[in-house]
């Protein structure tokens, strides 16, 4: 169950979708930049229903 949210990446500022999978449970993972190419550091908090609560976006070299 994938959910496409709407981020900005912390390098370039620039809007891109990211794909969330809501049946993984609360996880982190690392999604490459589509317009800079840069890792992005996201970490997806799920409910117990599959529902994503937040999405929080980072630089991976912070």
């Amino acid at each position: 169950m994938l959910e496409q949210t709407r981020v900005h990446c912390p390098y370039c500022g620039e809007g891109i979708d990211a794909a969330v999978d809501c049946s993984a449970g609360s996880h982190r993972y690392i999604e490459d930049c589509a317009v800079c190419c840069r890792p992005i550091e996201l970490e997806a908090e799920i409910d117990a229903w599959g529902n994503l609560l937040r999405l929080d976006v980072g630089r991976d070299d912070d």
